[in-house]
């Protein structure tokens, strides 16, 4: 079975599913998260993480820019 991209729109407290799908990718390293295990998302970039390692690595970049 073939597995879908989903379209999410991140909320502060949880996400909206736009266009059905199995799973997200993580905006920094670009692992597949399952929609089951997303837990990690900026909702002002619009962008999920894979883990709190990821989130951590973005919010250190967007500090320097």
């Amino acid at each position: 079975m073939n597995k879908i991209k989903a379209k999410i729109k991140f909320l502060p407290n949880s996400f909206e599913v736009i266009e059905k799908g199995d799973y997200v990718i993580c905006a920094v390293s670009k692992k597949i998260i399952s929609l089951e295990n997303l837990n990690y998302w900026n909702v002002d970039l619009q962008e999920a993480y894979y883990s709190p390692v990821e989130a951590k690595q973005r919010f250190d970049q967007l500090k320097k820019d």
